[in-house]
């Protein structure tokens, strides 16, 4: 009898055992799977201009934009797709005279947990913006009222001097870029950002410019003491819009595709 009571105890003991191994792989497969720089070189760079590829279709990656229309997207608190932005040579891109921050551009869908990756090419002087968290509504005129900015912007031939949590990479009004690996005028620059939960990330060109956990003692010491003491909703909300800020100037971006992590 002890030794069936010493066999049960033994093979309870291994089981436990293999079932917390296998957690802890499934847990390691899953924090991989949605590592950062895993997930930037999930993006096939060397295929046609706004397609997506079997493979990347295996990770789940979608596309946001087909290249041709603005399915899918509309103006910040509008209907449709305002005059002053349009799709050309397969880009999305602002018309160089009319709109400013209020004729943003927003995907129709909320997303919380995301990948978002993403190419730009500037204009001389050209200043614009990566929104997430956004939130619609009539009682805010910008988007940049609710959502934290993936900065983009030629900060070497703008007119002013910039801070450093003004130039191109950062985390607009927040967080300075740790690098700054941004790309010769005319030349397309390759963007991601990943919203894990708190954790946000934002990649320029394979190289990581920002990290910070949202609520953390840092970050709410920054929100509440620089530019968006004035904007008591900035940074509120948890899942929101993606937005292409206009800001007079002319960008264009291609290559929109999103992951849901």
């Amino acid at each position: 009898m002890k030794n069936t009571f010493y066999f049960l105890f033994v093979s309870a003991l291994m089981l436990s055992f293999a079932c917390s191994n296998k957690k802890s792989e499934q847990s390691n497969e899953n924090t991989s799977a949605t590592d950062p720089m895993t997930l930037y070189s999930e993006i096939d760079r060397t295929s046609a201009p706004n397609t997506i590829s079997e493979k990347e279709k295996s990770k789940g990656w979608q596309l946001l934009f087909d290249g041709a229309t603005g399915k899918g997207w509309h103006g910040y608190n509008q209907n449709g797709v305002p005059e002053c932005w349009a799709v050309e040579d397969g880009t999305l891109t602002m018309k160089s005279t009319g709109g400013q921050e209020e004729q943003d551009l927003v995907t129709d869908k909320e997303y919380k947990r995301f990948a978002l990756s993403l190419e730009y090419k500037l204009t001389k002087g050209a200043n614009s913006g990566v929104l997430f968290q956004i939130k619609e509504d009539p009682k805010y005129k910008y988007a940049y009222e609710t959502g934290p900015e993936f900065q983009i912007i030629d900060h070497e031939n703008w007119p002013d001097r910039l801070e450093g949590w003004q130039i191109n990479g950062c985390n607009y009004a927040m967080y300075a870029p740790m690098e700054t690996p941004y790309k010769p005028l005319g030349e397309w620059n390759q963007l991601m950002l990943v919203v894990k939960g708190n954790d946000v990330t934002q990649i320029l060109n394979g190289v990581v410019t920002v990290k910070y956990t949202k609520y953390s003692d840092e970050w709410t010491k920054l929100r509440n003491s620089g530019k968006w003491s004035d904007f008591p909703d900035y940074g509120k909300f948890d899942e929101g819009h993606i937005s292409l800020q206009n800001h007079g100037t002319k960008v264009w971006y291609r290559n929109i595709m999103i992951k849901n992590l």
